[in-house]
C-alpha cells in the first residue's frame, strides 16, 4: 500500500500529510500491526516517525520489577515517536502495544526532523497531540494515590457504562468488562491481590456481578456506581 492509497482509504489522514514534502513522501513506507503485537519497546533506540492512520494503541511503563503501568490508551489521528523526537532524545521512554490492528504511515527520524524544522503544520499538529496528552495525563495524576482502589474500580465501571450505551434511552440489559485481571491492575494501578479483594467486596455491596470470572454489571448496579462515585468526589 502507498500513502497516497491510504490517505484514500483514511481521508482523515490528509490535514496531517498533505504538507509533507515530495521526496519524504516519496521514501514513505506503510506498515500494518497486528492486534497484541508491540510496536517498539521502551528504552529502544527511535529511528523513525509514525502517523498513525486507524488502530488503537496502548502506552505502558514496563519496570525492571516485571510489574507493568498502563498510562494511556490513544486513537487515530496519532503518532509514534513524536515525544522522543521533540524531546531531543535517542530512545524511547515507553512501550506501545497495538490493542486492535494498526496501520502508520513510517517516516525516517532524520526526514521527521528535517519536516517538522521547516512546517509549522505538522509541528502544531504534533504539538497538539503532545499537549494533548499531557493534559489528560496531568488532569488524572495523582488519582491513584489520593483514592481508594473502590473508588477506582467504581469511576472505571462508570466510564466503561457510559461509553457503551448506559445513558442511552434504551440502555443494554447488561455490559461485561472484558478484562483480564492483569489488564485491569495495569490500567488501574492497583496490584492484584488487591484487586480481587476489591471486586470481592463490590461484588458483596451490589454494585456488580462475576460471570466466569469477568464484572458484569447491569443499569442499576451501573446507576448506584455513578451515584457512590459522585458522592465519593465530594469528600
Amino acid at each position: 500500500m502507498t500513502l497516497r492509497e491510504l490517505e484514500a482509504q483514511f481521508p482523515d489522514l490528509l490535514p496531517y500529510t498533505k504538507t509533507m514534502p515530495a521526496d519524504i513522501r516519496s521514501r514513505c513506507t506503510i506498515r500494518s500491526h497486528p492486534a497484541g503485537s508491540i510496536i517498539h519497546q521502551k528504552n529502544m533506540e527511535l529511528d523513525y516517525f509514525a502517523i498513525v492512520a486507524t488502530g488503537e494503541n496502548r502506552v505502558i511503563n514496563e519496570f525492571e520489577n516485571g510489574n507493568i503501568y498502563m498510562i494511556e490508551t490513544n486513537k487515530p489521528i496519532d503518532f509514534f515517536g513524536e515525544v522522543t523526537i521533540l524531546a531531543g532524545m535517542p530512545c524511547t521512554s515507553v512501550t506501545i502495544e497495538a490493542v486492535t490492528d494498526t496501520i502508520a504511515a513510517y517516516i525516517s527520524r532524520k526526514d521527521a526532523e528535517r519536516w517538522l524544522s521547516q512546517d509549522i503544520n505538522i509541528l502544531t499538529l504534533v504539538s497538539k497531540q503532545v499537549a494533548y496528552k499531557l493534559y489528560r495525563s496531568s488532569y488524572r495524576n495523582g488519582t491513584t494515590l489520593f483514592y481508594p482502589p473502590s473508588f477506582l474500580l467504581l469511576d472505571y465501571l462508570v466510564k466503561h457504562g457510559a461509553a457503551n450505551g448506559m445513558e442511552d434511552p434504551l440502555p443494554p440489559k447488561l455490559l461485561v468488562i472484558d478484562r483480564t485481571r492483569q489488564r485491569l491492575q495495569e490500567e488501574l494501578g492497583i496490584n492484584v491481590k488487591t484487586l480481587n479483594r476489591t471486586i470481592r467486596n463490590l461484588k458483596d455491596e451490589g454494585f456488580l456481578t462475576l460471570s466466569r470470572g469477568k464484572i458484569t454489571y447491569d443499569e442499576e448496579q451501573y446507576r448506584k456506581a455513578a451515584e457512590w462515585v459522585e458522592l465519593a468526589k465530594d469528600k
